[in-house]
C-alpha cells in the first residue's frame, strides 16, 4: 500500500512500453486524463508563442501529451493498447506503429512537451514515439533538477499534473519554479482524499494564486473495499462530502489551478 492508503500500481510504471499500464488500470475505469485533456488543452491555447511548452510532471508514458498534442481520446488509447493485435507485438514493434499513429494524429496547435518522471522505462518510450519532446529521469523531492531540465524549465508555459500530488511536496514545485525563473501556472488534479495546502502555500509563496474548482470528476474505482474505507475516511476528515463520489465507489479529483 501507499502512504496515502491506495492500491500500489508501482509494478506498471518501469514496463518498457504502455500495454501493461492501460491493462492494469482498465478495469478500474481510471479517467483523470480524459478529464484533464479539454483543460490542458484550453490552457497551452493561451500560451505565448515563446511559452510554447508544457511540462507534464510524473508523466509516466507521456499519456497527457498524447491526449493534448493529438487527436486522439483516452477511450481510444485504451482500445488500442489492450487490443489483441497489439498484444501479440514486440515493443520495438509496438514502438514502430506508435510512431506513425501519433504522427498522422499530430494536431496543429500542438506545443512543445517536456516530461518528469523516476521511470526511466516511460519516459524512453515516450520520447521514442514522439509523445515528448524531452523526458527526465530524476527525483525533484530528493533532488536538484540537472541543467537539462533547468534549460527546458526557463521556457516552460504550464506545468500540468494529474497524477502523483500526493506523493509530492511543495520541494518539487519550488524546484520547478525556481529553475522556470518566473511563476509558470501549474495545472494539477488532485485526490480529494490528499491535502492539496502545502502545495499550494508553496505556489503561492512564487506569486501564484490558487482557484480550487468546485466540480470534481471520477479518477478510478476502488480496488477492494478497504481502500475505499480508508478514501471515505481521509475525505471526510478534511471536511469533505463523500456522498455520491467516495461512498459511491470511485476516487474523485478536483482541478487546482495556480497563475
Amino acid at each position: 500500500m501507499t502512504t496515502a492508503g491506495m492500491t500500489s500500481f508501482d509494478e506498471i510504471y518501469g514496463l518498457p512500453d504502455p500495454r501493461g499500464y492501460f491493462g492494469r488500470l482498465g478495469p478500474y475505469a481510471y479517467q483523470t486524463p480524459g478529464h484533464a485533456q479539454p483543460v490542458f488543452r484550453a490552457l497551452a491555447g493561451e500560451l505565448a508563442p515563446e511559452r510554447r511548452t508544457v511540462l507534464d510532471v510524473c508523466c509516466s508514458y507521456g499519456i497527457n501529451t498524447a491526449l493534448l498534442n493529438h487527436d486522439v481520446t483516452l477511450d481510444e488509447l485504451y482500445a488500442r493498447y489492450t487490443s489483441p493485435k497489439a498484444a501479440g507485438l514486440t515493443t520495438s514493434e509496438l514502438a514502430d506503429q506508435d510512431r506513425k499513429f501519433y504522427a498522422a494524429r499530430r494536431r496543429p496547435d500542438a506545443v512543445r512537451a517536456v516530461g518528469i518522471d523516476v521511470s526511466g522505462p516511460a519516459l524512453e518510450y515516450a520520447v521514442a514515439v514522439g509523445l515528448l519532446d524531452e523526458g527526465h529521469c530524476v527525483d525533484l523531492e530528493a533532488e536538484e533538477p540537472g541543467e537539462g531540465l533547468r534549460r527546458s524549465a526557463a521556457g516552460t508555459g504550464l506545468i500540468t499534473i494529474t497524477g502523483g500530488t500526493s506523493f509530492l511536496t511543495g520541494r518539487t514545485f519550488a524546484r520547478l519554479l525556481t529553475a522556470a525563473g518566473r511563476s509558470a501556472p501549474v495545472a494539477a488534479f488532485v485526490l480529494r482524499t490528499h491535502d492539496y495546502r502545502p502545495i499550494s502555500r508553496c505556489l503561492e509563496s512564487y506569486g501564484l494564486t490558487v482557484e480550487r474548482s468546485a466540480a470534481t470528476q471520477p479518477q478510478r474505482r476502488f480496488t477492494d473495499p478497504a481502500e475505499q474505507q480508508r478514501a471515505v475516511a481521509a475525505v471526510t476528515a478534511l471536511g469533505e462530502d463523500p456522498a455520491g463520489k467516495e461512498s459511491a465507489g470511485y476516487f474523485h479529483t478536483r482541478l487546482h489551478l495556480a497563475r
